[in-house]
């Protein structure tokens, strides 16, 4: 296995500490540039030559690079060599009412890490809803209630489990769709112009105000209850506006708007996380590898990728119309939708910051297809074939088949 050989000498003084180091691949020798080397307060970046230099007073310290397990270490180990380990991301998605310790659902999940290529899983956190799937010290939160159908009692021990396998752990938060916090804070819900009262969407389910502040603020707050506990990553959903004419907001509804605050959004976010050492990475719909604006929800591959760590493109060939790709039905064709899809945006984003979600249940159009080993694997040898940083796959029910990963 490729590893990145970090060295590192420090030399302190009254006043501050200099760290200064060489980050290169083991294997080829070749620096690394643009590693990412962050206190709690600051981030520099690795030179062409792999070479950075940081002064600091702090005592922790982290490491990201794409493509890599983020690091971490603290100033008083005094190691002359650190290492960050490659990874490529293959992850099942992790119910919120899956994510008990105890549950059937986790333990099928554990057995197939342990026998397939699987090495990572997204949990809910957060839902759609506003609950949390553990009880978090968010205050906040709690007096919504937002603990009270909590899955799991006992995070720590799921962490545990997940670092005894060596899984690679990525913390789901549902942003702007969430009933708890909408329900609790009328002033900043999203209403309906003609009645002024609070919209919900079709699953019932109320939004906030993506232009207000502290809608931010919430979301991120409880991004750093999952960093605190030890997710590697947090992945943000439903991190967009409505698709939906005639609502109030807080701000002129424009592309211009929606594409800044949705930039503002992550920049919060990778500020307060930063002392975390975790990768952000953000959830979109998968046109958004061919559309040329914002499709009204504030996403854009170009805009996206100044912000985020990685892109998740949501590329369900199901969710593809007739036509698309030249295909009557896109969803006969997993392998093309995948691969033509990314191959898209190679321009504006590095492959290796793009990791796709891919289809792992029943095609919901009109042949209502089966999604088993064949169309899996094709969704995966496509993702691999346009070298992405790995793929997450969605089953709803967090149903998973052994024999179909291996």
């Amino acid at each position: 296995m490729i590893r990145l050989i970090f060295f590192i000498t420090f030399t302190l003084s009254f006043l501050h500490a200099s760290f200064h180091g060489i980050i290169v691949d083991k294997q080829t020798n070749k620096p690394l540039a643009h590693a990412l080397v962050s206190d709690a307060t600051h981030s520099i970046s690795s030179d062409i030559n792999g070479s950075f230099t940081i002064n600091s007073q702090e005592k922790n310290y982290h490491i990201k690079a794409y493509g890599y397990r983020p690091f971490s270490f603290t100033a008083d180990e005094n190691k002359s060599k650190l290492s960050l380990e490659p990874i490529r991301v293959k992850a099942l998605y992790l119910t919120y009412w899956g994510a008990s310790n105890n549950s059937g659902t986790l333990k099928n999940i554990l057995k197939i890490i342990q026998s397939t290529q699987i090495n990572a899983v997204v949990v809910d956190v957060k839902n759609e809803y506003g609950s949390t799937s553990f009880l978090t010290s968010f205050k906040q939160a709690n007096s919504y209630g937002a603990q009270k159908t909590r899955t799991n009692r006992n995070i720590k021990k799921f962490m545990q489990t997940m670092k005894k396998y060596h899984i690679y752990t990525i913390a789901r938060i549902v942003v702007f769709k969430d009933e708890l916090q909408a329900s609790h804070n009328s002033d900043y819900a999203l209403k309906k112009q003609a009645t002024g009262k609070i919209w919900r969407n079709a699953d019932n389910m109320a939004w906030v105000d993506p232009y207000d502040k502290r809608s931010h603020q919430y979301s991120v707050r409880m991004a750093e209850e999952a960093a605190k506990v030890g997710f590697d990553e947090i992945n943000f959903d439903y991190i967009r506006f409505p698709a939906k004419k005639g609502l109030l907001f807080a701000q002129k509804n424009t592309q211009k708007n929606r594409i800044k605050t949705i930039g503002d959004f992550i920049d919060l976010a990778q500020e307060k996380l930063r002392k975390y050492g975790v990768f952000i990475s953000v959830n979109t719909y998968g046109n958004i590898c061919w559309s040329k604006d914002d499709n009204g929800i504030g996403q854009t591959v170009t805009e996206l990728a100044k912000h985020a760590d990685y892109l998740a493109p949501m590329l369900y060939p199901s969710g593809f119309s007739s036509g698309s790709f030249h295909f009557k039905y896109p969803a006969d064709h997993p392998y093309a939708v995948i691969y033509r899809s990314i191959s898209n945006i190679k321009g504006r984003i590095d492959t290796k910051r793009v990791r796709p979600w891919l289809q792992y249940f029943r095609d919901y159009t009109r042949k209502r297809r089966l999604y088993k080993k064949f169309e899996i694997q094709e969704q995966i040898r496509a993702a691999n074939d346009i070298n992405t940083s790995g793929w997450m796959l969605w089953s709803p029910s967090s149903k998973y088949h052994q024999n179909y990963l291996k």
